[in-house]
């Protein structure tokens, strides 16, 4: 998939099938667990100095939206949960 982005030059973005990152199904599942709506973790990020709205984290947990590896660590802390875990890597969440 192709996107253009400043002044015409287009980047070219890696997918997985039709998902843009890896995380965001445990994203959703780790904030369901916790009884989280995507708004109020959109705060909790935006506390910890990530401006990120529910509109971005619902593109996350679709998979429409990429997750840099800068704000992996911030959203596991929100959710209590590792980089790993959202990673697929780790099976336990803590």
């Amino acid at each position: 998939m192709e996107k253009m982005i400043s002044g015409g030059v287009t980047m070219r973005l890696y997918t997985l099938g039709e998902r843009c990152n890896i995380s965001g199904e445990r994203i959703k599942e780790a904030r369901k667990q916790a009884k989280m709506s995507q708004e109020i973790l959109a705060a909790r990020l935006q506390l910890r100095g990530l401006q990120m709205g529910q509109m971005a984290v619902s593109r996350i947990e679709t998979g429409k939206r990429l997750v840099p590896d800068f704000e992996l660590p911030i959203i596991a802390d929100a959710l209590g949960v590792t980089t790993d875990w959202l990673l697929g890597i780790d099976s336990k969440t803590k």
